[in-house]
């Protein structure tokens, strides 16, 4: 039995200044959690509580489809990283240290390189496979803003887990089986989710699926079709790209005067204006527009790479679907210094003529997929004040590839069926990856087929935020009183609060009634603190958020207590006799 009297525990009247986010505010004012650095948080015994039943659940569910757990060292060595690349590819976000031998090592962000040389130190068949391990441990990132409490921190919990077969369909059978898992998981946990398409990033690989729970205050953003069951990461969203058209007898481009033209929708206005610009057809639009936006790549090893990137003019270049598409390279704007090194390059009026890899500058250009040939193009005519209209796609200029990098607009066109998408947020709670090959042939991880001929074991990687599923629980359930737990994860079943006077019946009746509550095999949270107004223990109960209160005060003299369930706030009086089998009803299957 937990006591309020004795509990290591200080509930706070006011929000923390840094918190941004309710999870934030309300685990530190509840008591379940105390800021020990930056990005990093101290469980206090209330908030422990909940993060082991929150991990218990995931080991179980992990447990029941039959993978098996190991335990890595947090502290590990440079050169497996080094072996794959992602020691100089994580850049800035990796934890670096050296031993007093002068050896570089690193703090975990993620495991794939340990877990990999572990089944090579000890696997070399076939008959070995497939192979399902994981763990539950702490992670780290040298995240340049950690904010929002435990939702994005330098220090987490996850639990990671890899699978290992000799081909690509038992490599789809081991991704199923953990999407089969996550799914019981989350569901057992209480959270909402959606699976969305996602971009495999530095981690690699092909396939990849992220389980988002749809809060707002989460930092990713998602799509998904109101008429199906597409839904994609906005960063791994696919553009329904338009069929090519002939260029025969369309116009040829005119290069014309553009004054006082400094956005988009004034150059609009002005050919629209003008007779001689207007298109036979319609009016122009800013879709008509052409926008093309340089940047410089930063590349892990310290080298820059400029990029020209194309995108409809109604659209703005989406720098994170940029940096998903060509991790682990990271954009950065193109400086004053960067346009004096190209002088071809006018800025507010680049066009398409000095860009691509074979151009006078050399710059590689990407355009979004809606640029296809036989379409026409307002765009910079690479000289100030003037633009080229009438530019057409495969005839007048070919850019080096494709990019999906525009912003997504709410009530763009599934991909799939053409019905309008709706744009939502969401907080990243699971990850699952079809890696394939690519740490294992880094890591020379190979296996004696069934005929002796050596193979490449193909991988699967999957994660669950286990300390993140605590802020996101707090996230989805709580209101302007406090916390509201899901009964799975409740620090207790029943909150017992004595509202009486100092030596009346009321603390000891609370006494007993806890007892029982407990030998009945529930968890009970007993306020027995003297000198605490009732006020002050109401406002703790609702601030912590157990599931059921159970109010003993002036009712006693009436044979009643008062229960209440905290998430609808319905209050009823129970006889006290009767309500030990009601709150185990209650609590066992509500």
């Amino acid at each position: 039995m937990l006591r309020m009297s004795t509990l290591f525990l200080r509930t706070l009247r006011e929000d923390p200044a840094d918190a941004e986010v309710p999870s934030h505010r309300l685990l530190v004012r509840g008591g379940y959690i105390r800021r020990a650095a930056p990005g990093g948080f101290t469980w206090l015994p209330l908030g422990w509580i909940v993060y082991r039943k929150v991990e218990r659940i995931v080991r179980e569910e992990m447990d029941r489809a039959g993978f098996q757990e190991v335990h890595f060292p947090a502290m590990l060595p440079r050169e497996p990283y080094e072996a794959t690349g992602r020691w100089t590819e994580y850049g800035p976000n990796l934890f670096r240290l050296k031993d007093r031998r002068d050896n570089d090592m690193l703090l975990a962000p993620t495991h794939e390189e340990m877990f990999t040389l572990l089944v090579k130190d000890l696997y070399s068949s076939y008959k070995d496979l497939p192979l399902s391990i994981y763990q539950i441990q702490t992670k780290y990132r040298d995240e340049a803003r950690p904010r929002a409490g435990l939702l994005r921190g330098r220090e987490f919990v996850m639990k990671d887990s890899y699978s290992f077969d000799i081909d690509a369909d038992g490599l789809q059978a081991s991704y199923d089986r953990h999407r089969d898992a996550y799914i019981a998981t989350f569901e057992r946990l209480g959270i909402d989710y959606e699976i969305v398409s996602a971009m495999s990033g530095a981690m690699g690989g092909s396939a990849s699926e992220e389980f988002l729970a749809p809060i707002e205050v989460g930092e990713d953003t998602f799509v998904r079709c109101t008429a199906g069951d597409y839904a994609a990461n906005t960063e791994a969203v696919e553009v329904a790209a338009p069929d090519a058209q002939p260029t025969d007898g369309l116009p040829d481009a005119v290069v014309c005067d553009t004054p006082d033209t400094p956005t988009i929708a004034t150059l609009v206005d002005m050919l629209n204006g003008r007779e001689d610009l207007r298109r036979e057809d319609r009016d122009w639009t800013a879709a008509d527009t052409l926008k093309n936006v340089v940047m410089m790549l930063e590349h892990p090893d310290g080298t820059r790479e400029p990029l020209a990137i194309g995108v409809p003019g109604d659209r703005d270049v989406d720098l994170k679907r940029v940096e998903a598409q060509l991790a682990p390279a990271v954009p950065s704007p193109f400086t004053e210094a960067d346009f004096a090194k190209y002088p071809s390059l006018v800025k507010g009026y680049i066009g398409p003529e000095v860009l691509g890899e074979e151009s006078p500058s050399g710059i590689r250009f990407l355009v979004d997929p809606r640029i296809v040939d036989g379409t026409r193009w307002v765009t910079g005519a690479n000289e100030q004040d003037r633009h080229v209209v009438g530019l057409v796609a495969g005839r007048d200029f070919t850019p080096d590839g494709t990019i999906e990098a525009a912003e997504v607009h709410d009530g763009d066109p599934c991909p799939r069926c053409g019905s309008p998408m709706e744009i939502a947020r969401g907080v990243e709670i699971g990850h699952i990856f079809q890696l394939g090959t690519k740490y294992a042939e880094a890591l020379d991880l190979t296996v004696l087929d069934e005929n002796g001929k050596t193979r490449t074991v193909t991988m699967g990687s999957y994660g669950i935020g286990v300390s993140r599923a605590v802020a996101v629980l707090a996230e989805a359930n709580h209101d302007d009183d406090g916390l509201i737990w899901p009964r799975a994860i409740a620090p207790a079943d029943v909150h017992v609060v004595v509202a009486g006077k100092k030596n009346g019946p009321q603390g000891p009746a609370a006494e007993t009634l806890a007892a029982e509550l407990e030998a009945a095999g529930l968890e009970v949270l007993l306020d027995d603190r003297m000198g605490v107004s009732p006020g002050v223990k109401f406002n703790d109960a609702e601030l912590l958020g157990v599931p059921t209160i159970v109010v003993v005060g002036r009712g006693l003299d009436s044979g009643v207590v008062e229960v209440k369930d905290r998430r609808t706030g319905d209050r009823q009086d129970v006889a006290l006799e009767a309500v030990v089998d009601r709150l185990v009803e209650v609590c066992t299957t509500g």
